[in-house]
């Protein structure tokens, strides 16, 4: 119940004191104070919902999937449910890199973030799997894993060691190999020096495929495809075509060895969240892990569109999967310690 106002119990103190000094139990003063135990004894109305300001920090620019069908979904649907929850988006990195803002949320200075596994993995070893090669089958198998009892035991585990808890995750695309060769069997990386992710699970993927890796930031690829100090690289397409690598490549070799997951996390504040506010919080990110695929898979289809029709890239379609499927499974079974077992083990349970 709220308190009462100071100037009023003051006023009701004086006027018991003046019905005591009169005895006069049928005075106005009486009726006063009847009145006031009558309205002392109403029931108090329900405060109003504290609100409340969430800051979500991504490394995206505006025009990506992972901003326009992902964080401004996120957004949007939590504020046209109106439980006194707002966010406020700080994009391309304006609060630091994926290494730093995971530190961020841990301790509290960032709310709500968007994440690659393989950063999350620098906190939470048995993270890493999610980006093993072939460990999804596409974006409906990653959405059925991570809306599923399957994943219970990933994400608490994830919590328990950091504080953070994850709201959900999709795909934004598969990644492909291109280089100046068409890649279609495993024997075709013989001989080249293919750029992969500096990170251990990328690093990881690539000696499971045979791939002969070199470590070069994404923001230095296309001088090094051009300088010819690596031959080839893999990216999804819409990473592809956002630094125009169809300028230095001449093949793109539709492998679709792995998926790129962004993971939605939220720091502490989640605990202080009523349930209202988590329950429309964890539907606008459903919706977003619904939307982000479907926009990344139309973009994807409108590059490769123009592809083909410029001719700046040939796309190879009949890659041999399955080939590459045959030597990444049992190696990274043979390299993945236990923990990232039972990882890999509830993942494939949820594959149709």
């Amino acid at each position: 119940m709220s308190r009462r106002p100071r100037t009023f119990i003051l006023a009701l103190a004086a006027l018991l004191v003046l019905a005591a000094c009169s005895g006069a139990s049928t005075s106005p003063t009486a009726s006063a104070s009847e009145s006031a135990a009558d309205q002392s004894s109403a029931p108090a109305s329900e405060p109003a919902q504290e609100e409340v300001e969430l800051t979500l920090a991504h490394s995206y620019q505006d025009g990506q999937p992972q901003v326009d069908c992902g964080a401004n979904v996120i957004r949007d649907e939590v504020e046209a449910a109106d439980v006194g929850l707002t966010i406020e988006i700080f994009g391309a990195s304006q609060l630091g890199g994926d290494a730093d803002r995971i530190q961020s949320v841990i301790a509290g200075d960032i709310d709500i973030d968007i994440q690659g596994a393989s950063a999350l993995s620098a906190v939470y070893a048995p993270m890493s799997v999610v980006d093993g090669a072939f460990v999804f089958d596409d974006s409906e198998h990653l959405y059925n894993f991570f809306t599923s009892e399957a994943s219970d035991a990933l994400k608490e585990g994830f919590e328990e060691e950091t504080g953070v808890h994850i709201l959900g995750a999709w795909n934004t695309g598969a990644r492909q190999f291109t280089a100046n060769v068409p890649i279609r069997t495993p024997a075709d990386l013989e001989g080249l020096r293919m750029r992969f992710p500096p990170s251990p699970t990328f690093l990881l993927n690539a000696d499971a495929m045979g791939a002969e890796a070199v470590e070069v930031a994404f923001e230095e690829l296309y001088l090094a495809l051009q300088q010819g100090t690596v031959d080839g690289q893999e990216n999804p397409i819409t990473n592809i075509d956002a630094i125009n690598l169809d300028e230095v490549q001449d093949y793109v070799s539709l492998s679709s060895h792995q998926l790129s997951s962004n993971l939605v996390i939220i720091g502490e504040v989640w605990n202080e969240l009523s349930a209202e506010q988590q329950e429309a919080l964890t539907a606008a990110v459903e919706e977003a892990m619904i939307q982000e695929p479907e926009c990344a898979a139309e973009a994807e289809e409108e590059i490769l569109a123009a592809w083909r029709e410029s001719g700046n890239m040939e796309i190879v379609e009949d890659v041999d999967r399955e080939a590459f499927r045959e030597l990444a499974e049992p190696y990274l079974r043979d390299h993945f310690d236990e923990a990232q077992l039972e990882v890999l083990e509830a993942i494939r349970s949820t594959a149709e």
